[in-house]
Order: structure tokens, then sequence, then C-alpha cells
């Protein structure tokens, strides 16, 4: 854990909106250590208990694990919030699951939940946290899982709902947060550094094949912000790995030594989609512009 600076960033909160628990500890949770570790105050809302996700580690695929998955998604991502130095709370919606052929949506499930009663709870932790910066996904989810999708449109709508005395009226009492982002976790440019990194130090990298198969017509949202928090990379796996059932220590996403990432791409990048305060661009810290 890096060492103590707290207060510098007394008064400042921050939410990050996730489709499932890990989610936070893959997409931007350095910056979420780092932000905490320095005094502000940051909540992290996970719109689906992920009980129909899939056991990606190899080490956990038995069947008392399947038995018991939507308790152990709980207790992993307590075990992660406590490493991270953050507040976490569930809004309660069932896992939609990532159909694949011949398999529906399933009644009742986040994705099918109409955005007016999907965004409902989001307003009310808004409202009661009072955020200053909200964090989430982009229209196609990071990647096209149907949560995450949803989960940035319900992110979208609590932006501008939560503000309006008119709409949610028993969700607690208006507040307007005052910046939008969108998580970019995966560009291009950083598969290609962090290719170069390993290849240059003579490891093997799985990066190259994510190049290979990238597909340059897909839109990509430019990068207007990069927080700096290579010293809470370590936190950062350490958090991925307390999602034991998800997170698989020999996989590829643990390939590259903490020494190269943080050489190779030292930042967290996010696209700032809307901002009711002046901020010049490009920026280094989400609450550029936030006058407390």
């Amino acid at each position: 854990m890096p060492s103590t600076t707290s207060g510098i960033r007394a008064g400042q909160r921050l939410m990050a909106v996730h489709a499932h628990p890990d989610d936070e500890s893959s997409k931007g949770a350095a910056t979420l250590a780092r932000y905490a570790e320095e005094g502000a105050q940051v909540m992290v809302c996970t719109l689906t208990g992920g009980e129909r996700g899939d056991v990606l580690n190899p080490s956990m695929n038995r069947p008392e694990v399947w038995e018991n998955l939507p308790r152990l998604r709980r207790e992993e991502m307590e075990r992660a919030r406590q490493i991270l130095g953050v507040g976490q709370q569930f809004l309660g919606f069932a896992d939609s699951g990532l159909p694949g052929e011949g398999e529906d949506l399933h009644d009742g499930c986040f994705t099918l939940t109409p955005l007016t009663e999907a965004t409902g709870p989001l307003v009310a932790a808004i409202r009661s946290f009072r955020p200053h910066v909200l964090v989430t996904y982009d229209e196609r989810g990071g990647y096209p899982h149907p949560d995450h999708i949803k989960t940035h449109q319900v992110a979208v709508e609590a932006f501008s709902a939560a503000a309006d005395p008119a709409r949610y009226p028993d969700a607690g009492a208006p507040w307007q947060p005052l910046k939008l982002y969108y998580i970019c976790a995966f560009s291009k440019a950083y598969f290609r550094a962090m290719y170069e990194t390993m290849t240059g130090a003579g490891l093997n990298s799985p990066h190259g094949a994510v190049l290979e198969s990238w597909d340059d017509t897909q839109p990509t949202w430019e990068i207007t912000t990069q927080v700096h928090c290579p010293e809470y990379f370590e936190t950062r796996k350490q958090a991925q790995l307390a999602h034991t059932t998800q997170m698989d220590p020999d996989g590829p996403v643990f390939q590259c030594p903490i020494e190269l990432e943080q050489k190779a791409w030292p930042t967290e990048d996010y696209h700032l989609a809307r901002s009711l305060v002046a901020t010049t661009l490009p920026e280094d810290d989400l609450f550029t512009g936030i006058q407390l």
C-alpha cells in the first residue's frame, strides 16, 4: 500500500458506476485507490451481483463454487473494496449473464429492466453520496456485455435526473454531479506500448494478439484525461486477485511485471463526456475545474 498522503483531497467525492463485482478492480482501480489514499471520498456502485457470471479461474471451477457463486462474489467484492480503500454498495439488480447463441436474457434481469426503473436506485445513491465526479463506461460498455451497455445508459440518465426535483421525488434531495467520465481502459496505444515494452525486455506479450485483431473501423473515444497512478498498480492487482472466481493469477492479465507496466503506461485514462465546470483539455485530474 502506498504511503499515506490523506487530506489533500478532503471534500472531493467520486462515484464509479459498474455493472458487476470485479469491474471496479479491472477498470480504473488505481485511480480510485489513489484518490481514496489522498483523502477523497470514493464510492463504487455495483448495479448487479454478478451471480450469472462465469468462473474464470480454473482452480475455482468446482461444483461447490458454482453452488455458492452469488455469496462468493459479494465476499470477493468486500475484499477488493477493503484493498482499494473505498466505499461500495450493490444496487440490487439481477445479473443478465452473457447470452450466447441459443440463450436468451432471463426475465427480470438488469438489461431488460425499463430505464426509468433501472435509474432510480442510482439516483438515490447519487443524492445520498453527492459526488462531484461520476465515472462509468461508454455507450458500448467498454465491451459489448449487455449489463455494461445498460450501466452506461443508467449512469448517463442518472447524471441529469439526480438534479431534477421533479424526477424520483422520494429518492432524496436533488444533487447535480459536475463531471461525467467514460473509462478508456484499453486503447490501441496502450496495447502497443505494453507489447513493445514486454518484447523489448525479452518477454512474450499477450498484447500482440490483441493488436493483430484490432478493428480500426470501430469508433473510439478521445482520451482527454490521464491520471498518473503507477504506484497504485500493485494495489489494483491485489484488488483484481481478490475476485478469485473471476481472475486467473496465471492468466494473460498478469503476465506483465508491474515495474514494466509502470514504465509502459503509468496512467489510467478517461474521456470527459460532460462537464458543468470550465476545464482545459487535456487533464491530469478528474477533479480539474471543480471548486469546493
